[in-house]
Formats: C-alpha cells, sequence, structure tokens
C-alpha cells in the first residue's frame, strides 16, 4: 500500500456517516478534513509555487537533480512502497488536532502485509494482507472483518493504462529536506484547476518511500500533513508473524460487514455529468445498522478516484429519525456533504439521504451531490 499513511488514515483517522462502518479513503496519504461549500461553477485555482527558501518551509534547493514527470515520480514513489519493508511512527496534524500510530509493512513479492497500531485514542490494531482487512477495537473485543478495494494511484491506478493524472496535476521538484533523518526530495503536485487540493511529498532520496505529505489548497495553506517521526528502512519486518497476530482473534468478537459488489445503474442511479478527472472505482451495497426490531436496510457506497483523490458517494432511505440535518462537515482536507435526495411525481415518490465524503474541495463534492440522479 503506497503512501503508507494510507494504512493509517483507513485505520484510525476518518469515520464514516453516522451510519456506515468506518470507511476507506485513500488517494495521497489521505482522508482526514476541510474547506467551504460553494456552487458548480468554480474558478481555475493553481496551488501557488513553492518559494526557494521561503520562511517556514524548511525546504532546502541547492542541489538541482534531473526533471521527472509526474508519472515517472509517482511510479518510484509506488515501486518504492510495494518493494521496501519498514518500521516507523506515523503522525498525522489536521488543525488542533494530532493522532499517530505505529507502521510495521513487510511485502515478499505481489504479498503485501501490514500492521497499525494507534498510539492516541483508542487502543485498535489493524492488520492488512492485500486486500484483507481486520481491526481490533480493545474496548469492545470486538474485530471488524473486511476486504477494502484498493482505489488510488497509490498503488494501483498506475497500472491502468487509461491513467490520466498528468492532465489534471503538475509535478516539479522544489527542493530537499530531512525527514526522520532520511534526506527526502521535496515535490510539488499542483492541480490544474479547482476541483482538487495540491500535495507536497518529500520522497526519500535513495528508495523514493514517501516521509512526509502536506495537503494544500489553492492559496497554499496546509491542511493536513503527515509524516514519519521515526522510520528504520528495510526493517526485520516477519510477514509469517503478522500473518499469524492477523489470525488470532480469540477473545474477540469477529464481524463482517454485509457487503455486496454492484453497479450504481444496477441499483438505480447515475450522475448526469461526469466529474473531470474522477472516475468510478467501484461500486457496493453494504448493510446498515437499524434498531432492533426494524427492517433491514441497506446503503449503496459508489467510490471516484482521479488517481491522488477519492470521493465515495452514500446513499441509502431517508430516515427521519437518524437523518435530521442537511449541511458540510469540515476537517483537515476531507469533507464530507449531506443532503436529503427527492425524487417525486406529485406528492409521492421516495426520498433517499445521501453522504459524500472526499478528500476534495468541499464545491467540488457539490457538483457530484447536484449531478446524482435517479434512473426512470
Amino acid at each position: 500500500m503506497a503512501f503508507t499513511a494510507t494504512a493509517f488514515k483507513m485505520a484510525f483517522k476518518m469515520p464514516g456517516p453516522r451510519t456506515l462502518p468506518p470507511i476507506c479513503l485513500t488517494g495521497a496519504l489521505w482522508a482526514a478534513c476541510m474547506l467551504l461549500i460553494g456552487g458548480p461553477a468554480l474558478a481555475q485555482a493553481q496551488v501557488p509555487a513553492l518559494a526557494t527558501g521561503a520562511a517556514g518551509s524548511g525546504v532546502a534547493s541547492d542541489v538541482k537533480l534531473p526533471e521527472r514527470n509526474i508519472s515517472e515520480w509517482l511510479e518510484r514513489m509506488h515501486e518504492a512502497a510495494r518493494r521496501r519493508a519498514y518500521i516507523g511512527t506515523f503522525v498525522v496534524t489536521s488543525g488542533a488536532s494530532m493522532s499517530s500510530a505505529k507502521i510495521w509493512h513487510v511485502c515478499d513479492g505481489d504479498q503485501q502485509m501490514e500492521r497499525v497500531e494507534a498510539l492516541t485514542g483508542a487502543p485498535r490494531s489493524t492488520f492488512r494482507r492485500n486486500d484483507q482487512v481486520i481491526t481490533f477495537n480493545a474496548d469492545s473485543k470486538t474485530a471488524l472483518a473486511e476486504k477494502r478495494e484498493s482505489l488510488g494511484l497509490f498503488p494501483n491506478l498506475l497500472k491502468s493504462s487509461d491513467s490520466a493524472i498528468g492532465q489534471f496535476y503538475a509535478a516539479r521538484q522544489v527542493g530537499s529536506e530531512r525527514v526522520a533523518g532520511f534526506d527526502a526530495d521535496v515535490v510539488q503536485l499542483a492541480p490544474k484547476d479547482g476541483l482538487r487540493y495540491g500535495y507536497r511529498v518529500w520522497s526519500e532520496k535513495k528508495s523514493g518511500l514517501v516521509v512526509k505529505l502536506q495537503t494544500v489548497n489553492a492559496q497554499g495553506q496546509v491542511l493536513e500533513q503527515a509524516a514519519f517521526s521515526d522510520l528504520q528502512m528495510d526493517a526485520p519486518v516477519s510477514m509469517a508473524k503478522l500473518t499469524q497476530m492477523m489470525g488470532n482473534t480469540e477473545g474477540y468478537k469477529v464481524e463482517k460487514p454485509d457487503l455486496v459488489k454492484t453497479t450504481a445503474l444496477a441499483e438505480g442511479w447515475m450522475l448526469k455529468n461526469a466529474v473531470p478527472g474522477f472516475k468510478p472505482m467501484s461500486c457496493f451495497k453494504r448493510g446498515v445498522a437499524v434498531a432492533e426490531g426494524a427492517a433491514a436496510d441497506s446503503t449503496l457506497q459508489w467510490i471516484f478516484s482521479d488517481g491522488l483523490a477519492s470521493v465515495s458517494l452514500f446513499v441509502e432511505a431517508f430516515d427521519r429519525q437518524r437523518h435530521v440535518q442537511e449541511g458540510l462537515l469540515s476537517m483537515g482536507a476531507t469533507q464530507m456533504l449531506t443532503r436529503r435526495f427527492t425524487d417525486r411525481q406529485g406528492e409521492k415518490g421516495p426520498e433517499w439521504w445521501v453522504t459524500l465524503v472526499g478528500e476534495v474541495p468541499a464545491p467540488t463534492l457539490t457538483i457530484f451531490a447536484q449531478g446524482l440522479e435517479r434512473k426512470k
């Protein structure tokens, strides 16, 4: 799993909508939450260039290295995350909040495995072996076992021949800096429109492993930062030992969410207009917890990605008791937008509750929400 922060955020950072189990928001080290809501008309926005030696940047740029294009930079980072074993403490800061976790990562050919141990908040351990994930919650003695498809360019979009990240982002090296004791190239990934954020990525010089990342808005303000505070490269991590720990569920109640792969069209939904750069990656129906004695319900989760950022669109039946207030929730680089959707003919017709979550500017979620349409 490239950009190891993906594992950390997936396991500990971003809760899903109130009625849903935690969701996976991948992308560039991604998923936390924040920005302002707006309309569909978006001005073109570029992330300001990082000034060499700018105050507070801490970036040195005295060594000029050959320029790589965005695909070359991302391929290098992707390969480093796939092929290196490491142990490190990973810290995510978003506004006044901070979370940290210890990560053990090992790879053996195409087999990838990680252990992520929360160091802040409720005690929690998450193990991932390829797309199989289990999260142990120590307080409740429950273990959530699920299958999670990786959806970002980190690591899998680079395998797609139609990946068009270069149409929507530009990359350039802006300096170098030491992070967790390692020399790193600092790379700026600047969006070419206002639909997505920009990123500053610290890539370890020898391997390409991402050791630090900042998510920045159109004004160059840092919305969220994730970095290793300590890191041991090529660490002696045992896949066999992690596998044994992952399978030891004694004393825990194992919960397996009801998850069925489907398509939005098969469930009666479509987008009137595609959001530039964002392609549908996967679609699932999942069970929703309801009050005892109530009929079982399900939620549709439709996932989109531009290769760096991702957006999850949830649709479920409207419930007056649970779905009270529409609006926007912002935290760090991630927004959550909730809306009531009505498809009426006269006074009759069903209603739905739509929740959009993504590490994108809030106006991007608005475009998704306005484009959602019920198939007749």
